[in-house]
């Protein structure tokens, strides 16, 4: 393995053990501001990723979608919470899905504020410094990248993903219950659907989303093009 590839890799999972760590914390946070205090009593508002790693879908599927040249994403333990203590079941369903997309936004604007901060002197540090060059030209890229990644692949309306949340603004609360059963089935689903479909019909939906979406959005806020 050559020095830039191992650097690659190690880029590669420091960006996402932050993104993911900080995303879960987010929903557990949000959820405890609104009185609901199991993700405290859990542990789960910790910043140790020990806290947060699933198997699948922090190690197996970030390195799948990365031998697959696809966009590296992936998703950490659900943080638990009860929707039964919002004063608004669906308005505080709604605030806890999306304080994780949201706290992956802000990752990714403060990382494209620290490159564009350190724009002027980068163009001599980054020939002084063979460790400046690859976190600026590695770790600030893929570390925007990777935070708008996991937002986007978030908000997609498919339960249990952030972006479903929205869905129950817009259910019965009679409904509410059988929704959340659904979502613990729909998700399994989802993720065949993701790895089964790009290889069968040599086409990813999913990346081209994320690369129309995230990709656009890091070139924009990014010094230089980066996706």
């Amino acid at each position: 393995m050559s020095e830039l590839e191992f650097a690659y890799i190690v880029c590669s999972v420091l960006c996402f053990v932050i993104a993911i760590v900080f995303h879960e914390v987010m929903h557990g946070f949000a959820a405890w501001r609104l009185g609901d205090p199991t993700a405290k009593r859990q542990g789960r508002l910790s910043l140790n990723p020990l806290k947060h790693i699933d198997p699948f879908g922090t190690v197996i599927l970030p390195l799948c979608m990365l031998l697959m040249n696809g966009p590296v994403f992936g998703y950490a333990k659900p943080v638990p919470y009860n929707p039964s203590y919002f004063k608004d079941p669906k308005k505080g369903d709604v605030i806890v899905g999306l304080a994780g997309p949201a706290a992956n936004l802000a990752l990714a604007f403060l990382g494209a504020m620290a490159a564009w901060l350190l724009y002027a002197p980068a163009h001599t540090l980054v020939v002084e410094s063979t460790l400046f060059n690859y976190f600026y030209l590695m770790f600030l890229p893929m570390f925007v990248l990777i935070n708008l990644y996991l937002m986007f692949f978030n908000l997609l309306p498919i339960p249990p993903l952030d972006g479903s949340s929205v869905l129950a603004l817009f259910l019965p609360r009679r409904h509410l219950p059988q929704y959340y059963r659904v979502q613990r089935y729909a998700f399994p689903v989802f993720l065949l659907v993701i790895v089964v479909v790009p290889y069968v019909f040599h086409f990813n939906p999913v990346s081209v989303y994320l690369d129309w979406t995230a990709g656009n959005l890091a070139n924009l806020l990014y010094p230089f093009p980066v996706a």
